[in-house]
């Protein structure tokens, strides 16, 4: 087991270049290699290193940053230097290093930065695990957003990575350090609060200084690698999202066999607003997805699934497995699978998971009243029945279908009814 162990903590030496040199027909883009020196875990002498290894240990891996350049393809300018984020951390903005960090820290940062880019207008926490969110949530304070980001998943929060856009002030730093988190992502930090936040001896704090102009980062471009097991490469330019405002989505209407299907309720103000931020928040979640978002807060994320009502399905699941835990821990300070198994041992009542099963089934896991977002469109309606049967008020999905009459259709029979509307723009991400 010592050995099993080792393999994580080992730091691995990496061969690649210190500058690599892409070019496009006759346009050349130079990127550096980064390293940080950082304290080494045994001896804590200073060892200068990229990263710890790639997503598994054994996989050699090297993070670069793009240092000269300016690609041009056809009409897209592609971002070019100077505009680095977590490319760009030094070991200044490196602040704690933790353990030496590793690939897959770095682009759960960088996701996290590539949902929170469309919501800088007010405190917003996004916590990522495994490059997609477990929770992401707006609130008036960055305490409040982080609460919620963190109570939206309190499971799936344990060993994550968070991102804020706004500075870490001393109220959300202490409300950090009681969970377990590896990495902690903000534009700054205020005084006292990094001391408080090295309570965790190995999380990674990181500065990025760039994020309070990380709205500028919701027009421009990148070029989009994707290795294939041959050696070959696939490229392709990074996705824009095209919804701003409500202005910008379009009102449900399909035309089938001659006769044309439109959806009979507008949105509220609030549902607009929900809608908003769960497209954006849908551009850092992993296809096929569906998720439920209520009051700027994400509820349920279902990610990654083939089928798109099994998807819609699991994400139910995991709202009410979630609401039921937060339930548990804001009440009873334990959660929700302890006292399961505190039951199961006759040392807990069964009336708290009683009340707290019940109060989840009435209110949906949350989803009641909640917004479904759908990174593509329905294909039947049984995804879209899978959220009217849960309570939703209103569905975002971008629309193309056959069938968006059928799903147009269960919106206005349902009671109360339905509101949807589509983005015209899918939102895949592999």
């Amino acid at each position: 087991m010592a050995g099993l162990k080792q393999i994580y903590r080992t730091v691995m030496d990496d061969h690649f270049p210190e500058r690599m040199i892409i070019q496009f027909g006759n346009q050349i883009l130079i990127y550096q290699k980064r390293s940080w020196k950082i304290p080494d875990e045994k001896t804590g002498e200073l060892i200068e290193k990229g990263l710890r290894y790639g997503e598994n240990p054994g996989q050699e891996a090297a993070l670069y940053e793009l240092i000269n350049g300016n690609l041009v393809l056809g009409e897209c300018k592609f971002i070019g230097p100077g505009s680095g984020l977590v490319s760009a951390i030094s070991e200044e903005e490196m602040i704690q290093s933790g353990k030496h960090p590793g690939k897959i820290n770095f682009t759960d940062a960088d996701n996290g930065l590539n949902i929170l880019k469309y919501l800088m207008d007010r405190p917003a926490a996004a916590i990522m695990k495994h490059n997609n969110p477990s929770g992401v949530a707006y609130g008036q304070t960055l305490a409040q957003a982080y609460d919620r980001a963190n109570m939206a998943d309190r499971i799936a929060a344990f060993g994550g990575c968070l991102v804020v856009n706004r500075a870490m002030d001393k109220t959300t730093a202490e409300m950090v350090s009681e969970n377990y988190l590896e990495v902690v992502v903000a534009p700054d930090y205020e005084e006292s609060t990094v001391e408080i936040l090295n309570r965790r001896a190995n999380l990674r704090i990181m500065r990025v200084p760039r994020i309070d102009r990380l709205a500028e980062y919701r027009e421009i471009r990148f070029v989009d690698f994707k290795s294939l097991i041959d050696g070959g490469i696939i490229v392709q330019q990074s996705p824009i999202n095209a919804i701003r405002s409500k202005k910008d989505f379009q009102k449900a209407t399909a035309t089938y066999k001659g006769k044309t299907y439109t959806i009979e309720r507008e949105p509220t103000e609030k549902e607009y607003a929900d809608m908003i931020f769960g497209w954006a928040v849908e551009q850092g979640v992993s296809s096929n997805s569906v998720i439920y978002v209520k009051d700027g807060q994400t509820i349920g994320i279902g990610t990654g699934e083939q089928d798109r009502v099994g998807v819609a399905e699991i994400a139910v699941f995991k709202a009410y497995t979630k609401y039921a835990d937060a339930l548990c821990f804001r009440e009873y300070g334990i959660p929700y699978k302890d006292l399961e198994m505190e039951i199961a041992r006759g040392e807990g009542d069964p009336g708290i998971k009683e009340e707290i099963d019940r109060k989840t089934k009435e209110d949906h896991g949350g989803i009641k009243r909640s917004v479904m977002i759908s990174d593509a469109f329905f294909p039947f309606r049984d995804g879209v029945d899978v959220g009217i049967k849960e309570g939703v008020t209103a569905i975002v999905h971008p629309g193309g279908s056959d069938r968006d009459f059928e799903s147009i259709q269960a919106c206005n029979e349902a009671r109360p009814q339905v509101t949807m509307v589509f983005t015209g723009q899918r939102a895949f991400k592999h």
